[in-house]
């Protein structure tokens, strides 16, 4: 994936914003399937069970690591056990690597453990490093950073911009005044331009240290103990995404407050000193797999109706909201479709989708690999942002989705649907999660964009990712919405239509992408 899948196309409003919230007095659906869905989902939910299994007993779900395939061999036996049909689909090969442990302290001017994590793929230590810690000079040009770049020889050069303020943009914006929330924001706004404006005197694009090797490599090429980042927030979030760029040096992540802290020591002359060790183990190439389960339709086998989310996670946490939630209200959803809704018109598939933190893989190979399969999906239901109710639904761009998903949306429940707001006809997903690999086929794939609970400042790719962040009723509202979606979807008299709106000019539909097979 490239920058991060929620902020790569914007959430451009065109066409009509609906609200389907009704008053207390309307009469209220009668449909017994959705009757016993919304039942089942709120006085028999499994989602604490499930959160249990897939984050605390499995945990982090790195593609390629034995996480990642220890959890598509849970899923797989546990829809087996729900009496659905479900089995491992490769789309690919990883380089594998297991994570051990991580362990970091400062021995100068004082003694303090520090929160810290390697990055996914880094280096093991083998054994303790002692080495002072630097930052990153600022410079005037490429000339004075290579001079610079001499003097690192063993040194752990911290690369990420320093945090003044170790608090979230909504906390600054309750507590303080409206004049000196305005200067924060002016403040930060300048940090981050002069950290980037830094980068490109060194030599490097803005982006070159979280999307490809050049700055870890030449430090590493310049004898660099380690590197060490800092990625507390969504805006500096793709070193996570992507894991460690150095072969032989370790890289490390170290929490705000304890990198503020090397940080001013640093730039103080205090000289700071670090003990690193990591443990990790890169086990060869592993193949990587989809889940994929099948609950075979009776009228129409050969048209269906797709329950989507990504499986895999960032390792440095059990990837709760992200996207945990999301794996579960697919689960969950099937679980309860198949005890309620044994005639189902359509084929439901659920997809469990691998790899789509480096880049939508799973679903681009789902898509790549099933053409006859693909061309008569009905509509792909996403889910991917966080432990939040479902509150946005757009139509993606198809012209015509206002007719159908504006009537299934009505017959959700008042109250799981009094909270959503559509967008009709919307604008084509360009590559931020799974859905957008759907709609790049020409098929409706809809992101049910959900509430994010501080999702971006605080969970997101973050080791706070873990279980007690699912807020579980939110979760069974999204349940409740995507299952009633998924049966009226099956239960639509024919395939919607694929009409497409014509984009504004310098505009293009987002086409099929060939997936990363081989990734390392």
């Amino acid at each position: 994936m490239k920058i991060h899948k929620h902020l790569l196309f914007s959430a451009l409003v065109v066409g009509a914003q609906l609200s389907f919230a009704q008053p207390a007095h309307s009469q209220e659906q009668t449909d017994p399937v959705i009757q016993k869905i919304t039942d089942e989902a709120l006085n028999n939910s499994q989602l604490e069970d499930l959160a249990f299994e897939l984050l605390d007993v499995i945990g982090p779900r790195l593609v390629g690591t034995p996480g990642m395939e220890n959890a598509n061999n849970w899923t797989v036996e546990k829809f087996k056990s729900w009496g659905i049909d479900a089995e491992k689909q490769q789309f690919g090969q990883w380089d594998s690597w297991q994570r051990g442990v991580t362990h970091v302290d400062m021995i100068a001017p004082r003694v303090k453990s520090l929160e810290s994590q390697q990055l996914g793929w880094s280096p093991a230590t083998k054994k303790p490093v002692e080495a002072e810690v630097v930052v990153l000079p600022k410079v005037n040009n490429p000339q004075e950073f290579e001079a610079w770049l001499k003097t690192v020889k063993g040194k752990f050069v911290l690369i990420d911009q320093y945090q003044r303020w170790g608090r979230s943009d909504e906390q600054m914006k309750e507590f303080a005044t409206p004049e000196y929330y305005e200067k924060i924001k002016e403040q930060r706004a300048k940090d981050r331009q002069e950290y980037l404006s830094n980068l490109k005197n060194m030599g490097y694009n803005s982006g070159s240290i979280y999307f490809n090797s050049e700055l870890p490599a030449d430090l590493e090429e310049a004898g660099a103990a380690g590197i060490a980042v800092s990625n507390w927030t969504g805006i500096m979030g793709a070193n996570r995404i992507f894991g460690a760029f150095t072969k032989n040096i370790p890289t490390i992540d170290i929490g705000l407050e304890d990198y503020g802290t090397l940080y001013r020591l640093a730039t103080h002359g205090k000289k700071p000193k670090i003990r690193v060790f990591t443990d990790s183990e890169k086990l060869g190439k592993a193949k990587s797999f989809n889940t994929i389960a099948t609950i075979k339709g009776k009228e129409k086998p050969n048209e269906y109706v797709v329950l989507s989310a990504h499986l895999d996670s960032w390792d440095g946490s059990e990837g709760a909201t992200d996207n945990g939630t999301g794996t579960i209200t697919m689960m969950e959803a099937a679980r309860i479709l198949k005890k309620y809704y044994p005639n189902n018109k359509r084929t439901i598939i659920i997809g469990l989708w691998g790899s789509e933190e480096q880049g939508l893989n799973g679903s681009r190979g789902f898509v790549k690999d099933n053409p006859e399969i693909v061309k008569n999906i009905q509509v792909a239901l996403n889910q991917d942002n966080g432990t939040g109710r479902i509150v946005n639904i757009s139509g993606q761009g198809f012209v015509d989705s206002y007719e159908y998903l504006g009537r299934w949306i009505s017959e959700i429940p008042r109250e799981q649907r009094q909270h959503i707001k559509t967008t009709f006809p919307g604008m084509p997903s360009g590559g931020g999660s799974d859905n957008a690999s759907f709609v790049a086929a020409g098929i409706p794939g809809i992101s049910l964009g959900a509430l994010n609970w501080d999702y971006f400042g605080y969970t997101w790719h973050t080791n706070r990712d873990s279980y007690d962040k699912i807020m579980f009723d939110e979760v069974k509202n999204n349940v409740i919405v995507t299952a009633v979606l998924a049966y009226l979807a099956s239960e639509e008299p024919e395939l919607v239509s694929r009409k497409k709106r014509v984009l504004p000019k310098g505009q293009e539909w987002p086409k099929v992408v060939e997936p990363k097979r081989d990734g390392n």
